[in-house]
């Protein structure tokens, strides 16, 4: 390939035919410094021109499908994990455990105080306390042992209806598991024979 001379000029027009082969007619301009581009450049052996490449930018800048997957992926477990992470809005089944057995034990305590049996049901659904008055069984009006069902979600896993009661010494007339179950947790509360209770789970 010919080489310029240092400080000449290239004519700015020539034919492909009688010109120099060298030389495509078209400039570039930088500015003030006109760039001259060889005639053969981006042309194919047998003098056609190639077709320009432009970068591919949309893959250069944009995601691909595996990387598009990856992060919903992750925003998913991202979310679980924080659904996870946030309280009961019903409290804890093991609360409601405790809240039932102190009941439990109220009931008892009332039991040795008045000098009459008080009994205890457990249904499905909820419970409740009795007391026995003339020879029949009367439901006690005071709050902490008034009828209360369980709470949302809570079952108690036993038959129709069960019954502990206790009389004015306090002793119990039967030992009484009570399982609790909400999801896929569970608790027990036992109803020993003093009187007690005590929630495991």
């Amino acid at each position: 390939m010919p080489t310029l001379a240092p400080g000449s000029k290239m004519p700015r027009r020539h034919s492909r035919a009688g010109g120099n082969p060298y030389v495509r007619p078209s400039r570039l301009q930088r500015g003030r410094q006109r760039i001259w581009i060889p005639a053969y450049a981006g042309m194919t052996a047998g003098g056609n021109e190639c077709p320009s490449k432009t970068p591919n930018h949309n893959a250069a800048n944009g995601f691909t499908l595996v990387e598009l997957m990856i992060v919903i992926t992750v925003i998913g477990l991202a979310s679980a994990a924080a659904v996870l992470a946030m309280p009961d809005p019903r409290g804890r089944l093991v609360d409601e455990g405790a809240r039932f057995a102190v009941r439990v034990r109220a009931a008892h305590d009332a039991a040795v105080i008045n000098g009459r049996p008080v009994s205890v049901w457990v249904t499905p659904a909820g419970y409740g306390f009795d007391e026995r008055r003339a020879g029949q069984w009367i439901a006690l009006a005071e709050k902490p042992l008034r009828v209360s069902q369980w709470g949302e979600g809570t079952q108690a896993i036993i038959g129709e209806r069960a019954r502990v009661t206790f009389d004015s010494t306090g002793m119990a007339d039967r030992v009484l598991t009570v399982p609790l179950r909400r999801d896929r947790t569970r608790i027990t509360v036992t109803i020993g024979a003093d009187g007690s209770a005590q929630v495991d789970g």
